[in-house]
């Protein structure tokens, strides 16, 4: 393995270990803040045991996330040097708003939320939880804003004479389409994931019989959050998918495993790849599928007979009308010879450059500026090397979609068996499928974040920047040597965090820390 297999290996450890904690933290910030406002407004003693638990587990987790995500920013000035210099005064924005508004907004208020119950009025530290769950959502925003800008690079130019990147429109680049629609399906997914944590702990509670009032009121809000957390992650869901399409089809294409598209395309509801199923040979791309008629092309595109392009349409510049004819567009070859132009001009502007040759100097930025939306394809030696790992992409993204499909009958099943049927939170076998829905969540989002990262391979940048031209000058022994030292930590951290969260939910309701 190369530096370049190594530190995207050190990045993705270190990226899915960091979103263990991050939707559970961006969720049940939420539900601590509605729990709390219940109690301020009926001062009851009951209500203010239920929201000093959950704030405990919240406290624990939140930590554990601060210390993995700290690290996750200093990678990209340690591995990926030459990525944050090419675009360090476009993606260093949202990350700089990010540390100071929302990280700072959490770190005051949390202090406050965890020590203040004494020592402020009720409504003051009220006004604390929700302003260190606002931050918490406002921390996410700006970090979502930035991967957004990765995946669809908006509100920039390319400025030769410094040989990087400026930005030119920071309104492009935070309320760019796709960073919207992932900001919705991604902070919504959190409400979603800490719904069914509540949930699934509550119903541990009720299997031994413990602290019954308690864990149904938590149950109600549990799932309400959860419910309204998925819908909202559906809806934001089905906007990334049509940004997808039309900014990053070659990842559509992974995520069906479809080589040939066709208008009218049929999307695959659970399927068994052809490992040996390449862009270079005819065979079969499935073993086993079931697939419904259209459903691609109206995910794709709102349109139940649009065109979807294959991963071998993309490369040889293929469309169809919805006639069945057959159209020329820009062929991935064609893309990898404007990259290289794009190159070579940029060489020209540099020798200009050094000799004061102004006339020379223009020339070669307007050869760049017309082929700049293809300078990452320069890099690439064949077109294949644009293909994202297809099994991967596929399998995380169906695993997301079953998942995410189990999850919101289950989310709906638990609210209105908790108002319509509460005695069914009594079975063995209710309470037993809340507890492993807990794990299920989890799979769920990581699948989506597998999904979005691993999709849009080989590029760092979108169409403009593959990871092999952006990583440091470093040596691969000191990444192996991280890696594994990350590996370590990252994995201590996480069974230190179970260990706490799992005796702090044994203790239950019934604490020293409650007392008022």
């Amino acid at each position: 393995m190369s530096v370049v297999d190594w530190s995207r290996a050190q990045f993705a450890l270190t990226a899915m270990y960091h979103w263990l904690f991050v939707p559970l933290t961006l969720g049940l910030s939420v539900i601590v803040g509605i729990m709390e406002t219940i109690y301020y407004r009926t001062r009851s003693s009951e209500w203010l045991k239920i929201t000093k638990f959950w704030m405990s587990l919240f406290g624990i987790n939140f930590a554990i996330g601060v210390a993995t995500g700290i690290i996750l920013e200093f990678e990209f000035g340690t591995n990926w040097s030459n990525y944050s210099w090419f675009v360090g005064d476009i993606f260093g924005a949202p990350l700089a708003i990010e540390g100071i508004l929302a990280f700072f907004m959490e770190a005051t208020f949390i202090a406050v939320m965890f020590f203040g119950w004494q020592k402020v009025s009720p409504r003051f530290h009220l006004a604390s939880t929700w302003l260190t769950a606002l931050g918490a959502s406002i921390s996410a925003i700006w970090i979502l804003v930035a991967n957004a800008w990765m995946q669809y690079p908006a509100g920039m130019e390319f400025d030769p004479a410094q040989m990087r990147n400026v930005m030119v429109s920071f309104t492009d680049v935070a309320l760019s389409p796709v960073a919207i629609h992932k900001i919705i399906h991604t902070v919504w997914s959190g409400w979603t994931l800490s719904g069914v944590f509540v949930i699934g702990v509550s119903c541990w509670l009720l299997m031994r019989n413990r602290h019954r009032d308690e864990a149904i009121k938590s149950i109600k809000i549990g799932a309400w959050v959860g419910v309204v957390g998925m819908l909202v992650t559906l809806w934001g869901g089905d906007s990334s998918a049509v940004d997808v399409a039309r900014y990053q089809p070659m990842k559509l294409a992974a995520m069906e495993g479809l080589y040939e598209g066709s208008c009218g395309q049929e999307i695959v509801a659970f399927g068994i790849l052809n490992p040996e199923k390449t862009v270079t040979n005819d065979a079969d791309p499935y073993l086993f599928k079931i697939a419904l008629p259209k459903g691609l092309s109206f995910l794709a595109n709102h349109d139940f007979d649009s065109f979807v392009p294959g991963i071998n349409d993309l490369i040889d510049g293929v469309e169809k009308t919805p006639g069945g004819e057959t159209v020329k567009v820009v062929s991935y070859a064609e893309r990898m010879e404007r990259g290289k132009l794009s190159h070579e001009a940029l060489r020209r502007f540099d020798a200009a450059y050094t000799t004061g040759d102004e006339a020379g100097m223009e020339s070669a930025a307007a050869e760049i500026k017309a082929n700049y939306a293809d300078f990452g394809y320069g890099y690439l030696n064949s077109a294949e090397e644009a293909v994202p790992p297809v099994a991967i992409t596929f399998y995380s993204f169906h695993i997301m979609v079953l998942t995410g499909g189990y999850l919101l009958l289950f989310l709906l099943f638990a609210l209105w068996a908790v108002y319509r049927r509460e005695t069914l939170f009594s079975k063995s076998w209710l309470q037993w499928v809340a507890i492993l829905s807990i794990a299920v969540v989890w799979i769920c989002s990581e699948a989506g974040w597998i999904t979005a990262e691993v999709g849009r391979q080989p590029w760092i940048i979108q169409d403009i920047m593959p990871a092999s031209a952006a990583i440091s000058d470093i040596t691969v022994s000191s990444v192996v040597t991280t890696f594994w030292m990350f590996a370590v930590v990252f994995t201590g951290l996480l069974a230190a965090e179970m260990c706490i969260m799992v005796k702090r939910i044994r203790q239950g309701f019934d604490t020293p820390a409650v007392k008022k």
